[in-house]
């Protein structure tokens, strides 16, 4: 199912209906500011088992998820000045950042080191979703394990076909995968290279 929301002003009606699908256990594709996520709710474990099926992924690899803000964020990872200073800094944006898990995160989503992706993407459609569900949402790219990512969302549905349940189109997005940066142990460690500029770091 194909959903149509504004990129620049979600229509509130729009937003439950997608939420309801999430509460429902639901499965969606929606817009970030990087590229199109795959994603459900982080506490509906149906959900996420069927998101590995889709994904074709190793469920030794643990998904990151989206929060609605920085507070929200605090909630589920351990935050020090250090790590504070710096999302303030660069979110909302495209950045996913790793940091401590606390014990409000779901096993499914945590690294062996008890560690966990965070992301607040700069998109009004994720961020409205995240704050109705009032929960944390699942962000993966929108492919298949070993495929690259799709960005046009009738390409994803007709892709995705009902392996999932919703497909939220917010427009064709032409950006890269969010850059994954560690800030474990106050250490700041690039992961990955992606859309987010890393000027500010400083090199060894």
């Amino acid at each position: 199912m194909l959903v149509s929301v504004n990129p620049e002003n979600p229509q509130p009606r729009q937003i439950d209906r997608i939420v309801e699908t999430l509460r429902q256990g639901g499965i969606i594709v929606y817009p970030t500011d990087t590229i199109y996520g795959l994603g459900c709710d982080i506490f509906n474990h149906k959900g996420v088992k069927r998101i590995y099926q889709v994904k074709q992924r190793d469920p030794r690899k643990p998904f990151s998820f989206i929060c609605a803000d920085i507070s929200d964020v605090a909630s589920y990872c351990q935050v020090s000045n250090f790590a504070y200073k710096i999302l303030k800094r660069h979110l909302p944006g495209p950045y996913t950042f790793v940091l401590d898990a606390t014990r409000q995160v779901p096993g499914l989503l945590t690294t062996r080191q008890k560690t966990v992706g965070v992301r607040i993407p700069d998109n009004p459609i994720a961020l409205a979703i995240v704050r109705e569900l009032g929960h944390p949402l699942i962000t993966t790219s929108a492919n298949t394990a070993g495929d690259d990512p799709v960005n046009d969302p009738e390409e994803i549905e007709a892709r995705f076909g009902k392996s999932i349940d919703m497909v939220v189109d917010g427009g064709i997005l032409m950006g890269d995968s969010s850059t994954v940066i560690s800030l474990v142990d106050d250490h700041i460690e690039v992961l990955r290279e992606g859309s987010g500029d890393i000027s500010w770091i400083e090199q060894p």
